[in-house]
């Protein structure tokens, strides 16, 4: 069983920055970070192989968004620049701590089996 703590979030007016942190309390193979607007259903964000290095980022958010990992740590962070309106979600954490699954696609929302509590995040002026 791995535990998630997230931590970042809140309030911030478009165009500003905003980080997240995600601790897991085992080792991981895979993490990422989702998003789940008002009404809508739960998307991919960003993603990142634990071994490989390799990321995966939502059209959405490429080259505003940075994902990556401190491995000492067991911690994934998730760098959010200049925010818009519609990044307005709660944004969670996920991971596997199944080695199988990180040949999986990271994009995908049953590659992970563990999911944070999540964290909300406002972009308003």
């Amino acid at each position: 069983q791995v535990q998630l703590e997230e931590s970042g979030g809140g309030l911030v007016q478009p165009g500003g920055s905003l980080s997240l942190s995600c601790a897991a309390s085992a080792r991981t193979y895979v993490m990422g970070w989702f998003r789940q607007a008002p009404g809508k259903e739960r998307q991919i964000v960003a993603a990142i192989n634990w071994s490989s290095g390799t990321t995966y980022y939502a059209d959405s958010v490429k080259g505003r968004f940075t994902i990556s990992r401190d491995n000492a740590k067991n911690t994934v962070y998730l760098q959010m620049n200049r925010l818009k309106p519609e990044d307005t979600a709660v944004y969670y954490c996920a991971a596997s701590g199944d080695p199988v699954r990180s040949r999986w696609p990271l994009q995908g929302r049953g590659t992970y089996d563990y999911w944070g509590q999540g964290t909300q995040v406002t972009v308003s002026s």
